[in-house]
């Protein structure tokens, strides 16, 4: 019988998840497409998110998380699991970009595993920093972001992002599934499967309804993030580097620090070719990072208090 606190556990991290990493992949999304009314921007996200879960269940014998658990074991779950979610969703609500990979899998990896978690989030933020960075410089010296895209080819833009839209957010999946997963049975039968479906599917609908809540403050107040265009663009880049990083190993890593990264060297990258003095830009990068460091604390906190307890 599924434990109670293992239950609880995958409550909180589907909650946690959903309203805090979703907005790194649907807040553009958002944020460009205002008039849509929210359960129409939901259906599309739900049509991508459900048959990327059964992907990975039926590839995977019974495991939603496209093996990205694989150096994590099955342990049995405790209050102490189940504190991480539950922490993360109360920073969530606060506005705070919290990496679930970090504080919800740092209660179950070892030390050695954190490590190496924490290295690729850092070489993840710096890749994506750069990459923007030099994409941006380029990109500004062909295309004016701050003006607005012409009716005729608006269309045009919208089609495409609702593309670029559905490839980084079963990208992204692919990776945070995992931070869900790691409550439930490695292998799961069809029963939980579409329990477990159907609870982030209702959670995606309630992030649609409310607009991303305060969490998507972080994507509002960037440089013309709101137009399709932009949303397009930073949702592509987000897309392919996030496939590199997969690439890479199996390691889980934290994706709130490369999206965070790719925004910080987008807004440097902007500042430097409008001659912006960077000294206004850097609040802005600073106080993101800022948050994420948070979550970082919070997360070897957890860490120690795992490997202290019996």
């Amino acid at each position: 019988m599924f434990e109670m606190w293992a239950l609880c556990g995958l409550v909180l991290a589907g909650a946690s998840v959903i309203s805090n990493d979703a907005v790194q992949t649907l807040g553009t999304f958002m944020a460009s497409n205002k008039k849509i009314i929210w359960w129409k921007l939901w259906g599309a996200a739900s049509m991508i998110l459900i048959p990327t879960i059964l992907y990975s269940w039926f590839a995977y014998d019974g495991d939603i998380s496209y093996g990205r658990l694989d150096k994590i074991p099955h342990v049995h779950v405790e209050w102490y699991h189940a504190l991480a979610p539950a922490v993360l969703l109360v920073l969530t609500r606060f506005g705070i970009p919290v990496s679930t990979t970090f504080l919800v899998l740092s209660a179950f990896a070892s030390t050695v595993i954190f490590e190496k978690m924490l290295v690729k989030s850092i070489l993840g933020y710096a890749i994506a920093a750069v990459v923007a960075y030099g994409f941006w410089i380029i990109l500004s010296k062909f295309l004016d972001e701050k003006k607005k895209v012409n009716n005729d080819h608006e269309k045009y833009w919208k089609v495409a992002q609702w593309i670029t839209t559905g490839f980084l957010w079963f990208t992204w999946l692919s990776h945070d599934l995992a931070n869900i997963a790691v409550f439930a049975p490695r292998q799961m039968s069809p029963g939980f499967l579409a329990g477990t479906v159907s609870m982030l599917v209702v959670m995606l609908g309630f992030t649609f309804w409310e607009r991303g809540g305060k969490i998507q403050q972080i994507v509002i107040e960037k440089t013309t993030t709101s137009y399709v265009r932009s949303a397009t663009i930073i949702d592509g880049v987000y897309a392919f580097i996030l496939l590199y990083l997969k690439q890479v190993n199996d390691i889980p890593m934290s994706t709130t620090w490369v999206f965070i990264g790719l925004l910080c060297g987008r807004e440097l990258a902007i500042a430097t070719r409008m001659d912006r003095k960077i000294k206004k830009v850097f609040p802005v990068v600073a106080k993101d990072f800022m948050k994420i460091m948070v979550g970082l604390c919070v997360s070897v906190v957890i860490v120690s208090l795992v490997h202290r307890l019996p």
